[in-house]
C-alpha cells in the first residue's frame, strides 16, 4: 500500500504536527510503501520571505528526521525538488471546475481569518492533487479539515480518467479521529496561521511560556474543574496513558488545584517526551550537508516515479 502525506514549511513546527501528521507517519513507515515530502511550494501562499522559506524547508528536514522519520524506510523529499508536480498541477487545472474550488472550506476559511485571498491559495487543492496523483498514491493520511481536499483530488482524476483511461489511482482519505484535529492555545485548531501554537522545538522557558496561554476557565483553586472541555486536558490527553489520565481526571474533580498547576503538568509532559528528539536535532542542526544528501537521495528515488508517470500523462494529452 502506497501512503502519501506531506506538511508545509511555512514555520517552526508544532505539536499539532506532531501528533497529527508526523506521529502517524512513524506508524506507517513500519508497514506500508510511505511518501513523505516537506510542501514547501504550498507554504508561499503563507510565506513570502526568500530566506525565511529556505530555513524553514531545512528545519522541517531536520525536523522530521529528528522525530524518528527513517529515509531508509520512506521516500522522503522536498516538494520543489521534483518539478514534474508543478506541471502536472498545470494539466490538471484545465481538468478542474472552478466551482469545485470554490466549495473548497479551508479557502474560505483562511480568508475569513484575514489570509490574503490569491490564485496560489485558491488554487491549493490543484497542486495537493497533484501531489497525491503523481505518485499513484492509494492512503493519504489528512485531519478533518483536509479530507475536502482529497475529495477533490478525487473528482479531478475521475474527470480526467473519464477522458483518458484508468491513469490515476484514486486516493482514500485516513484520519485519525483521536488526533486528526489538536486544539490550539485558544481552542481552536492549532495553526501557525493561526498564531496559537506550542512549538516543538523550543527552550523550556519558552515552552512554558507558550502552555501558559492556553485558555482555561476562571474556577476558584479549591474547586473541583472541569476537565471533557479543558484545552490543558486535550491536550495532555496526547501525551498520557489511561492510568496517567484517570491520575488527572481525579484531580481536576477533587479541586485544590487551579488551571496554572495543570499547565505546568503539561509543559513536563511535552518536554521529557521530546528530550530524545532534541538531542537528534542538535546533531542535524551541526550537519546540514548530511540533511541535504538525505533529501537528495529521497528526491532521486520521487523523481524516477514522477517522471515515467508524466509521460504517461503528457501523451494522454497530447504534449510532445
Amino acid at each position: 500500500m502506497r501512503v502519501l502525506t506531506g506538511i508545509q514549511s511555512s514555520g517552526t513546527l508544532h505539536i499539532g504536527n506532531y501528533f497529527g501528521a508526523i506521529k502517524p507517519m512513524l506508524e506507517l513507515q513500519e508497514k506500508s510503501d510511505l511518501f513523505i515530502f516537506i510542501a514547501n511550494y504550498h507554504a508561499l501562499t503563507s510565506l513570502k520571505d526568500a530566506e525565511a522559506m529556505k530555513k524553514n524547508t531545512l528545519d522541517a528536514a531536520i525536523t522530521f528526521l529528528s522525530l524518528g522519520i527513517d529515509p531508509n524506510k520512506t521516500t522522503f523529499w522536498a516538494q520543489s525538488h521534483v518539478k514534474e508536480v508543478l506541471e502536472l498541477y498545470w494539466i490538471l487545472s484545465s481538468f478542474t471546475p472552478i466551482g469545485l474550488l470554490e466549495r473548497a472550506h479551508s479557502y474560505k476559511d483562511k480568508v475569513a481569518k484575514g489570509i490574503n485571498a490569491n490564485h496560489a491559495l485558491f488554487s491549493y487543492p490543484v497542486l495537493m492533487a497533484a501531489d497525491i496523483l503523481l505518485y499513484d498514491a492509494e492512503v493519504v493520511p489528512v485531519g478533518k479539515d483536509q479530507i475536502q481536499h482529497v475529495e477533490i483530488t478525487r473528482d479531478i482524476a475521475v474527470k480526467f480518467n473519464n477522458e483518458h483511461g484508468n491513469i490515476f489511482t484514486l486516493p482514500e482519505f485516513k484520519v485519525d479521529d483521536n488526533v486528526a484535529t489538536v486544539p490550539g492555545v485558544d481552542g481552536a485548531k492549532m495553526s501557525k496561521s493561526y498564531g496559537n501554537t506550542i512549538d516543538l522545538f523550543t527552550t523550556e522557558k519558552q515552552l512554558k511560556k507558550q502552555v501558559g496561554k492556553i485558555v482555561s476557565d476562571s474556577t476558584p483553586v479549591e474547586e473541583p474543574k472541569e476537565y471533557e472541555n479543558c484545552n490543558i486536558y486535550t491536550l495532555s490527553k496526547l501525551f498520557l496513558n489511561e492510568d496517567e489520565l484517570a491520575n488527572l481526571r481525579d484531580r481536576y474533580t477533587k479541586g485544590g488545584e487551579g488551571h496554572g498547576h495543570f499547565k505546568m503538568y503539561l509543559k513536563e509532559q511535552i518536554w521529557d517526551h521530546f528530550e530524545e528528539a532534541r538531542e537528534k536535532k542538535a546533531y542535524y542542526d551541526t550537519h546540514h550537508d548530511e540533511v541535504l544528501e538525505i533529501l537528495d537521495a529521497g528526491a532521486n528515488k520521487a523523481q524516477a516515479i514522477a517522471s515515467e508517470k508524466m509521460k504517461i500523462i503528457r501523451d494522454a494529452v497530447g504534449i510532445l
